[in-house]
């Protein structure tokens, strides 16, 4: 009767641990760049940022330029040019600095460009992602290219190839 008893009660635990494993794991980085339209989206953000940042660097290359002109006619220079010339320095530089946010900003263009452009991607990988567990019957995703606290995940749990592959289906 024991031995039934016991039979019954490992039976269950070991039914139970296999119905507690309803997560899996994905690399939404992998997945991202496996698609061409998201590369192309990035590829387009980055020259978009490195065109701005040049114009950025020109205003402050500016600012720099007055500056060290003025530092070196300074002594010279009557006290009403002095601060004339500093009031136009710190404007100059105030300028550069409200440009450099309207372009990298949290509300900036670069940033605009970069939801105008990449949003539309990650929703779709997102409801893909979704529609699979969901069709699985996964209760959580983990994604290990964001979480640097997962020590360790077993391959099997690893379903990024499968999404990949569900992603490339909903074309």
């Amino acid at each position: 009767m024991k031995r039934m008893i016991l039979t019954a009660v490992l039976a269950v635990a070991a039914a139970g641990v296999l119905c507690a494993q309803n997560y899996i794991v994905v690399n939404s980085e992998k997945i991202f760049k496996s698609i061409e339209a998201y590369n192309s989206a990035i590829e387009q953000v980055d020259k978009q940022a490195e065109t701005y940042q040049k114009q950025v660097d020109g205003k402050f290359k500016e600012v720099e330029t007055l500056y060290n002109n003025y530092m070196a006619k300074k002594a010279s220079l009557p006290e009403s040019a002095r601060q004339s010339i500093e009031s136009t320095i710190l404007q100059r530089e105030q300028e550069a600095t409200r440009l450099q946010e309207s372009l990298f900003g949290t509300d900036g263009s670069l940033m605009k460009k970069r939801i105008e452009l990449i949003q539309p991607i990650q929703n779709r990988v997102f409801k893909v992602i979704e529609e699979y567990a969901n069709a699985h019957g996964y209760e959580l995703v983990l994604d290990i290219a964001t979480n640097p606290n997962i020590l360790y995940y077993s391959p099997k749990a690893d379903h990024t190839q499968a999404v990949i592959e569900a992603l490339k289906e909903t074309k």
